[in-house]
């Protein structure tokens, strides 16, 4: 089994004892910093999410927790912290903890496309970007291997802040919103989420959004 997988599996197992350790937590989120591979489109963060699809991250601190080292980590408001790659924390053992049950919880890293501040995305820019974070989930995880790029999705914590609109041309229209995860593969939130599918669209287009997203997720399928 890679080393990756097996750090996986040890944070899974010392979550049952209410901490994590920090160094196999490190051993994975090290992976995306020493990557090759291009990412100037990516960002690493690390993230908590509730296994109970009605749990919420409100009022939920991430703390780690060593020798020599105390440090809060703030979770967003898609329970994504910074990881601090410290080697003083590595070498004290160090642990994460919760203020709340830590086998309610998953820990893993969360790659998303890093987000714009004049809120438009060049459709090629996007799809280069869900490449780029499909290259490197095949890199950690050959489950990926057959997957492809379908689309990036939006996330937003306000209806009313989920205005994303596509355009090409002079063909323009507002992605629909729907309300559902931040993420694949997760049952947990009810975020509210656009979806740019490239099928629907040209790939010399842009894409618009009126407010900054929480968060902007790679589609694999």
């Amino acid at each position: 089994m890679p080393a990756i997988c097996l750090a996986a599996v040890c944070c899974a197992v010392q979550a049952q004892e209410e901490w994590v350790s920090y160094r196999d937590a490190y051993r994975q989120m090290v992976v995306f910093a020493k990557y090759g591979k291009p990412k100037n489109f990516l960002q690493i963060h690390y993230e908590v999410s509730p296994r109970d699809p009605s749990a919420t991250l409100e009022g939920l601190h991430l703390t780690l927790t060593g020798k020599n080292t105390q440090l809060n980590l703030p979770l967003d408001a898609t329970g994504r912290a910074i990881f601090p790659l410290l080697k003083a924390a590595y070498d004290d053992n160090a642990v994460l903890a919760l203020n709340r049950r830590m086998a309610s919880y998953r820990f893993a890293p969360r790659v998303t496309i890093l987000s714009r501040n004049d809120g438009i995305y060049e459709s090629s820019d996007l799809r280069t970007a869900c490449e780029q974070a499909l290259a490197y989930q095949r890199f950690i995880d050959v489950s990926y291997s057959l997957k492809k790029c379908a689309g990036v999705r939006f996330v937003f914590g306000n209806r009313a802040d989920a205005l994303v609109q596509a355009k090409y041309g002079q063909r323009e229209a507002p992605l629909p919103v729907v309300d559902g995860p931040a993420f694949d593969g997760e049952t947990f939130g009810t975020y509210r989420t656009a979806t740019y599918r490239f099928t629907d669209w040209s790939a010399q287009g842009q894409v618009v959004s009126q407010n900054t997203p929480l968060a902007i997720a790679p589609l694999f399928e």
